[in-house]
C-alpha cells in the first residue's frame, strides 16, 4: 500500500530536486527536442483547410512526419519517467510490471506482432497510424488537465505533456496529407477516426489519478513507439521495399 505519509514528507525534497533539474540539466535534455522543432509540420492555413503541405514533396513530407513522431516518443519517454521518479511509488512500479497493464488501444484493429507488421500494406500502415494519432488527442487534453491538479507537479512535466500535445495535432495533420498524396484518399480529413481511448473522471482525487495517469502515460509511451515504427517501415519501403525488417 502507498504510505501517504512519506509521499507528503519527501514533497519538498523532490521539488527542490526538480526546481533544479529545471534549469540546465533540463534544457541539455530537451536540445534535440528543439532542433527537432526547426522542420514544421503545420499544414493548416487560417481557414483550417489543411493545404500547407499540399506543396511539399512526398518524401520530404514523410520525413517531416517520421521526425515529429521520434519527437513524440522521445518525450513520451521521458514523461513517463519523470511521472513514475515523482509519483509512483517503487511497489506500485513493482506491482505493474509484474501483473502487466492493458492499454484501450489494444482493442483497435492494427496489427501487434512484427511478423503481422511486415505482412500489412502502405494504405493500412499509414491509416494504422492516423488511428492510433486521433485516438490519442482527447486523452492527452485530459492528462494536461489532471496534472495541473498535482500540487507538486514540475513545469518541466507539464510542458512536455502539452508540447506532445500540440505535436500530435500537427502530426495528424501530416499523416492525413500524407494519405492523399500516396493513397489519393482526397476526401479524408482529420477526425477520421472518432473513436477515443476512454471517458475519465475529471472529479477523482489525486492519489486516485496517480495510477490512471501512470498507465495512461505508459500506454502513450508504447503507442507512440507503434507510430515511429510504423512511419519508418513506410519510409524503407519506398527505398528498398524488399530489405525492410523489424527489430
Amino acid at each position: 500500500m502507498v504510505n501517504i505519509g512519506q509521499i507528503h514528507q519527501t514533497k519538498s525534497l523532490k521539488q527542490f530536486v526538480y526546481s533544479v533539474l529545471q534549469g540546465g540539466v533540463w534544457a541539455a535534455l530537451l536540445w534535440p527536442c528543439l532542433l527537432s522543432l526547426g522542420v514544421p509540420l503545420e499544414c493548416k492555413d487560417e481557414q483550417g483547410s489543411i493545404t500547407r503541405c499540399a506543396s511539399i514533396s512526398q518524401e520530404k513530407l514523410l520525413d517531416r512526419v517520421i521526425q515529429h513522431a521520434e519527437l513524440i516518443y522521445r518525450v513520451s519517454e521521458e514523461s513517463c519517467t519523470l511521472f513514475e521518479e515523482m509519483f509512483v511509488p517503487i511497489p506500485m512500479r513493482s506491482q505493474r510490471n509484474q501483473a502487466g497493464y492493458t492499454c484501450a488501444t489494444k482493442a483497435f484493429p492494427i496489427p501487434g506482432s512484427k511478423s503481422e507488421i511486415q505482412q500489412i500494406s502502405d494504405k493500412w500502415l499509414l491509416h494504422s497510424v492516423l488511428m492510433l494519432v486521433q485516438s490519442w488527442i482527447e486523452p492527452l487534453v485530459y492528462l494536461q488537465t489532471t496534472l495541473d491538479r498535482y500540487d507538486d507537479a514540475p513545469d518541466t512535466l507539464l510542458n512536455k505533456t502539452k508540447l506532445v500535445s500540440e505535436k500530435l495535432l500537427s502530426l495528424e495533420q501530416g499523416v492525413v496529407v500524407l494519405i492523399r498524396k500516396m493513397l489519393d484518399e482526397g476526401m479524408l480529413t482529420t477526425s477520421y477516426y472518432e473513436q477515443g481511448v476512454a471517458p475519465y473522471d475529471m472529479q477523482s482525487e489525486v492519489l486516485e489519478s496517480v495510477p490512471r495517469d501512470y498507465t495512461l502515460l505508459s500506454c502513450f509511451k508504447k503507442d507512440a513507439h507503434k507510430m515511429e515504427t510504423f512511419l519508418k517501415l513506410l519510409k524503407c519501403r519506398q527505398t528498398d521495399k524488399y530489405s525492410c525488417f523489424l527489430y
